[in-house]
């Protein structure tokens, strides 16, 4: 192997090693505080402001990878909770609780930069969830749960947007965290036609 070729592939991996520690950073800083600076991300992850804009040349496609390491980290979660068995109901409540803790967790995504995402972004992004939950609310039709009559994809976006809407509730401190996370649970299993267990 040249001296060439290992500079080389040294250089890459720092330059990786460099790129995961700014996103790690990121996910730190802007996850709880939306408004942060790339300056503080920067200091955050050790490296010059400049480099975190050679790894994202704008902040709103740094906003965008943050976005997409919580959706994943939402993903893993979602997977767990809906593999713990019980009732679709259940699984549904269980599955709400987890959404809602990483709304709590990471405002950013209820934060007005997470929503500058184009709608493309903001599609493939909600995508892994969305399908989770069609497939939830067609179970749950199946068993006879939830309300057979509506549409599943009807009532994946109805849902989205109260969760939308619920955080708007917080952010505007109209209502508590726990308050909205209770009243969005009972309003979704009104819409999906479910008895709370």
């Amino acid at each position: 192997m040249s001296e060439t070729a290992g500079g080389r592939r040294r250089v890459r991996s720092d330059g990786r090693r460099s790129a995961a520690a700014v996103l790690d950073a990121a996910v730190r800083v802007l996850g709880r505080h939306p408004g942060a600076k790339v300056e503080r991300i920067a200091a955050e992850a050790g490296v010059t402001r400049q480099t975190v804009y050679a790894h994202y040349p704008s902040r709103p496609m740094l906003v965008t990878a943050v976005v997409d390491r919580i959706t994943a980290e939402a993903v893993a979660a979602l997977d767990a909770a809906e593999s713990d068995g019980g009732t679709v109901t259940e699984q549904l409540r269980r599955w709400l609780d987890v959404t809602w803790q990483l709304f709590d967790r990471y405002p950013l995504l209820r934060h007005p930069s997470a929503a500058a995402a184009g709608p493309a972004d903001s599609d493939r992004q909600h995508a892994p969830v969305a399908e989770r939950l069609e497939r939830m609310i067609r179970r749950g039709q199946v068993s006879g749960e939830f309300d057979g009559s509506l549409s599943p994809a009807w009532l994946v976006s109805a849902t989205i947007a109260l969760g939308h809407a619920a955080g708007e509730e917080v952010s505007a401190g109209r209502m508590t965290s726990s308050q909205t996370a209770t009243v969005l649970y009972r309003s979704i299993l009104r819409l999906y036609g479910a008895r709370e267990p």
